[in-house]
């Protein structure tokens, strides 16, 4: 009888909340009085609803099925390709619409950022974007919010183009005024020199005719420091994490190269698609190469606080107020794109959840 050999070492207590047969998931918010929202965006597969609330145990289209309907007379009052839903701690549902179906250039006119009352469970406000705000190249990917400054707040949005610049999108939530910052910039960019592995295999585009190219997206993870004071994001396809103050980044006198300098670099982290902050400044990011969740303290010093075979890669992240950390976990990695045309993703999708005994980063 052959010995049983010393294996790798998994931790982290996981629970599940959710499993998905349907399509596949990538952004979750939870908000205060506990509501879980989920989005699909429309990548390939029957997306019936493209943002949903979690409701027993069923998944209802919200805030109306007559909402996640495309109306091509009416693009801005109807969802078109969900990337991002985030609850902002003080009674609304933020949606972020790509209007970008299968990673295509934005529709005219659709990408946009709604805001949804979840008193009333109808939108209050569209937020639309010009022609130098959302490129022909654009993929808006998540948002964070600060209702301490301006006379409405501002809301952070990452680019997180494959072909294009990647960026951070300010939108002064008073008026709609938006305007790139870090465009292009190495903070903002893929890095080019990064291999990403999952499951033990390098990740690149194999396409169905055979042909294969690098695996690069830009800026993506993005979450804000409790007193809304440091934005910290990371591109995609990169394992460091960057920092920059909000003051600066809302300042339009300060030039985007002088604003390069204002970037800070705070070390690898792993490589992650979804960020989080709690309200004791600990930012939360997934480590999609290695199956695990990180967490940063205000220090910089990192821990890995799960890993776990289960977690075949962590989305998005929310911390309800309950303190657990809920996380999508999608099998992003195993699309059909990314092996010559062959989905190998396995259903059900999860939305799992551990607790952090901490609770979100306050907004206002």
């Amino acid at each position: 009888m052959e010995p049983m050999l010393p294996m790798e070492k998994f931790f982290g207590k996981l629970e599940l909340v959710y499993a998905f047969n349907g399509a596949m998931p990538t952004g979750v918010s939870v908000s205060e009085t506990g509501r879980i929202f989920i989005c699909f965006p429309k990548w390939g597969d029957v997306v019936k609803f493209t943002v949903a609330e979690i409701v027993g145990d069923q998944l209802q289209p919200y805030p109306s099925y007559e909402t996640n309907l495309v109306h091509p007379g009416n693009i801005t009052m109807s969802f078109i390709s969900v990337q991002s839903v985030v609850a902002d701690g003080k009674g609304t549902l933020w949606v972020l619409d790509t209007a970008a179906p299968n990673f295509s250039e934005p529709i005219k006119g659709g990408a946009k950022l709604v805001a949804v009352d979840l008193k009333t469970n109808t939108i209050r406000k569209v937020y639309t974007f010009s022609e130098d705000v959302v490129l022909p190249t654009t993929y808006l990917n998540d948002v964070r919010f600060d209702f301490r400054v301006g006379n409405e707040g501002y809301a952070y949005i990452t680019d997180s183009s494959s072909k294009g610049p990647g960026a951070i999108i300010v939108v002064d939530l008073e008026n709609g005024n938006a305007f790139r910052r870090l465009n292009g910039a190495n903070s903002t960019s893929p890095d080019p020199y990064i291999l990403p592995k999952v499951e033990g295999e390098i990740l690149m585009n194999r396409n169905k005719d055979g042909s294969t190219s690098p695996f690069r997206l830009a800026s993506d993870g993005i979450t804000i420091s409790p007193d809304g004071e440091i934005l910290f994001f990371c591109p995609l396809t990169s394992r460091h994490l960057f920092s920059i103050s909000t003051e600066a980044l809302r300042d339009r006198t300060i030039s985007d190269m002088d604003l390069l300098y204002q970037v800070e670099h705070w070390g690898e982290k792993g490589a992650s698609d979804g960020m989080i902050t709690g309200a004791k400044g600990t930012v939360y990011a997934g480590d999609y190469e290695n199956n695990s969740i990180r967490k940063i303290l205000p220090n910089g010093i990192m821990e890995t606080i799960a890993h776990d075979p289960r977690i075949l890669w962590p989305d998005t992240f929310s911390i309800g107020p309950d303190q657990y950390l809920y996380v999508i976990v999608n099998q992003l990695h195993r699309q059909a794109r990314f092996h010559y045309g062959k989905d190998l993703r396995q259903k059900p999708y999860s939305l799992l959840r551990m607790k952090i005994d901490e609770l979100p980063a306050p907004t206002c």
